[in-house]
């Protein structure tokens, strides 16, 4: 899948380039969803100047490394353009939940004109506009070999330490602000706005780490200074996951360590037994014996935040479980065209019932799954279950592959595989998938997630 080209390959060399400097400049300014942020005019002109140096120096992209993913960023951008296109009255009016515009209308007398299918077009100009970055992502590391995409997610695991370290300034009470993000003052938050998404980062990076000890035969030899540097990095990670006072963040460190466990159980196992019984066991031991020791330092301490949101909140009162009510009956209301994707805050405000009102508003669903049903109808439901078979299905292949297989040629595949389990396990509690960082992290992904095994059988390819 991923080319094998020469090293001296200068269009390959530079779309490396690009894609690390596009990567850090998300790492800076794409940690917010919110369209008003300073961060995402600077985050989309880095996309467009990138695509278009690519166009221009970069040998046309290899489309079949690419393929299922940029199908499935076609065929988002192609739903949203339709809700874009102008519809006669009678045919708008029609639609569910139109009613109240009608109702406007009649008040004011004016004639009712055309309009999108989206009740707010500006928010769905917005979300079509937000696929530049992932378009930008699969343009650039189409045509990396398997050797690019590792050093690419070295610099990904990079970044998240890099994010972690702004994390132990924060909780020391540096208070450290990022004018490009809307990051709430005094919260350990990160390079990002909202601290259920740097715990994810920071649980992303979890897995990185799985991968960086345990992806292909040369890990024993390296495990040298690997091991010990991955499970230092996983002490600090997962105390800053307690710091966060992200609820959600505890639950999928568990999924980060015991889903990266399991998909890489054949390289832990092999690495093992190369060691001898005794160090292997004393290995096991002692990162045990770490894990427990951070995790008690960080409760008896008072620094586990997300543990006291935990104990002291009742989740099954918690304000998502009123919205997740009235978002269900919205999703009814509207079926089966939906509101329009980027228009979940108006059309909230439209069916928000009083007892809701408070301070604090939603600006979205707090659950990804169920606002996309929302904004983009039937077609977003099928689109959105599309991608959940392709996910599922590649990661059985994947899994079925590394049994029989070297297994260099799947840990990319299983990296992917791991990423896109946790970005969905955050997406049923709140909306990681719309900030920029996190949707280069799913395009990523998706690219690793399509190509291991096609890679890991170059005899059976045609000469490029």
């Amino acid at each position: 899948m991923f080319k094998r080209q020469a090293s001296g390959d200068r269009g390959s060399t530079l779309a490396f380039w690009m894609l690390a400097a596009f990567l850090i400049v998300l790492w800076v300014a794409g940690g917010a969803s919110r369209a008003d942020v300073l961060g995402q005019p600077v985050v989309r002109f880095s996309a467009w100047a990138l695509v278009l140096a690519a166009v221009l120096f970069v040998p046309r992209p290899n489309w079949s490394a690419i393929r299922i993913p940029a199908l499935f960023l076609g065929a988002s951008a192609l739903v949203i353009g339709l809700q874009l296109i102008p519809l006669p009255p009678s045919f708008w009016l029609a639609l569910p939940g139109r009613d109240i515009f009608a109702q406007a209308t009649q008040i004011l007398e004016i004639p009712d004109p055309w309009r999108p299918l989206s009740i707010s077009p500006s928010g769905t100009m917005n979300a079509l506009a937000s696929l530049i970055v992932p378009a930008a992502i699969l343009v650039l590391a189409a045509n990396l070999s398997r050797h690019q995409h590792r050093t690419i997610a070295a610099l990904v695991l990079g970044l998240v330490a890099a994010g972690a370290l702004i994390g132990v300034f924060q909780f020391a009470g540096a208070g450290l602000s990022n004018p490009l993000l809307n990051a709430v003052s005094g919260s350990v938050s990160g390079n990002f706005a909202n601290r259920n998404h740097f715990a994810l980062f920071l649980c992303l990076g979890l897995g990185l780490l799985f991968w960086l000890v345990f992806d292909g035969p040369a890990s024993a030899k390296k495990a040298s200074w690997k091991a010990p540097v991955a499970i230092g990095l996983m002490c600090v990670f997962v105390l800053l996951i307690f710091a966060t006072g992200s609820r959600a963040g505890l639950i999928l460190g568990v999924i980060a360590i015991a889903g990266s466990t399991l998909i890489f159980r054949s390289e832990i196992t092999a690495f093992l037994a190369r060691l001898p019984r005794a160090i292997a066991g004393a290995a096991i031991g002692i990162s045990g014996l770490l894990f427990a020791v951070t995790i008690w330092l960080s409760v008896s301490s008072g620094r586990a935040a997300s543990i006291d949101r935990a104990m002291a909140g009742d989740l099954g009162g918690d304000a998502r479980t009123e919205l997740w009510a009235v978002v269900s009956d919205m999703v009814w209301r509207y079926a089966p065209m939906g509101t329009g994707f980027g228009t979940f805050d108006p059309a909230f405000r439209m069916s928000e019932p009083d007892a809701m009102l408070r301070p604090q508003y939603f600006n979205q669903a707090h659950n990804d799954f169920l606002q996309t049903v929302l904004e983009g109808g039937i077609l977003g439901a099928v689109l959105l279950a599309a991608a959940v078979v392709w996910i599922v299905s590649r990661g059985i292949k994947i899994w079925a592959h590394a049994r029989k297989a070297d297994a260099a040629s799947t840990g990319l595949g299983k990296l992917g595989l791991v990423a896109m389990v946790l970005i969905m396990a955050a997406s049923m509690t709140d909306y990681p998938a719309r900030t920029p960082m996190v949707m280069a992290l799913i395009a990523l992904a998706g690219i690793w997630l399509a190509a291991p095994l096609e890679i890991a059988e170059p005899k059976r390819r045609k000469p490029q």
